[in-house]
């Protein structure tokens, strides 16, 4: 696919009419949402180099910017930004050291270039965002972005974080999903919910089954079948019941962690599923104040 945009630090790609999808140098993504008289922008990237500034060679509509979820690759735009809308669970999460901390994000962007990603520049730490103050206005399940011609609707899916919101767009008939639901959805990280209210974040999701046909997600470059949803609610159920396959992996954290289905090649599990997740196991009916 060609982007129809570029820069050093991000490509801008028509992902469908009305809907640019915007990749960072950690290949995360973000979905401008344009309306007639509004756009939407979900998510923002790492915070390396000025997104914003980007924007305005994409669209001359004022731009309000939504937030999946708190981590720092999805809310780097809220740095340069007066406002952003977040579900109040997740805003400490978004101001935390770990995920406000220059020199990590620096750290996290160049971890993909050692993994071999092509950089169109090296970044350095003038190329990063520094934290400051900004409005973060709650988001609350069920809550509508009128753009003008079209409506999005904020679910609310607590697991990958307790304040994770996806956001539906009926009109497109798709789920701009963020990290709720991956072939890796973590849900062994710093304010993860449990695995059973994962499951009920998912249930929640999938009463709207009748209203989307794909997820987009944060760092999938092409549209996930709705599917991945009641594969991971299967996933889940399996866990809850110890029938998983519970496989014991290192965490980020130098913890113990565990795979829930067993991959064959990539992220492609055994049975084919689309969905896998990683959980704690003292963790899968209760949830702590903090995953360590």
């Amino acid at each position: 696919m060609k982007p129809k945009l570029q820069n050093e630090f991000f490509s801008a790609y028509q992902v469908m009419p009305g809907v640019t999808m915007i990749t960072g140098m950690a290949r995360e993504c973000c979905y401008l949402i344009e309306g007639k008289e509004r756009a939407l922008l979900v998510d923002g990237l790492t915070g390396i180099g000025s997104l914003k500034d980007f924007l305005t060679k994409l669209t001359s509509l004022p731009v309000s910017v939504a937030i999946t979820h708190g981590h720092m690759d999805h809310t780097g735009i809220a740095w340069e930004s007066d406002a952003v809308y977040i579900h109040a669970e997740d805003v400490g999460l978004m101001f935390s050291d770990e995920h406000t901390n220059m020199q990590k994000r620096l750290d996290f962007i160049r971890l993909f270039l050692r993994f071999g990603i092509p950089f169109r520049t090296e970044p350095t730490m003038d190329d990063v965002l520094p934290p400051r103050a900004v409005r973060t206005i709650p988001i609350v399940d069920g809550d509508i972005f009128d753009l003008g011609d079209c409506t999005i609707k904020a679910i609310n899916v607590p697991g990958h974080t307790r304040g994770t919101v996806v956001f539906l767009d009926k009109a497109r008939r798709c789920i701009f999903a963020g990290d709720a639901c991956n072939s890796n959805t973590l849900l062994n990280l710093k304010g993860s919910a449990s695995v059973a209210e994962y499951k009920e974040g998912l249930e929640h999701l999938w009463e709207h089954e009748a209203d989307f046909d794909v997820l987009w997600n944060g760092h999938d470059y092409t549209a996930v079948p709705k599917i991945i949803v009641q594969d991971g609610i299967a996933l889940c159920e399996q866990i809850m019941t110890r029938t998983d396959d519970a496989i014991e992996t290192e965490d980020a954290f130098g913890g113990k962690s565990l795979l829930a289905a067993r991959r064959e090649k990539g992220y492609v599990t055994h049975n084919d599923g689309l969905c896998n997740i990683v959980y704690k196991a003292e963790y899968i009916f209760d949830s702590p104040e903090e995953l360590t």
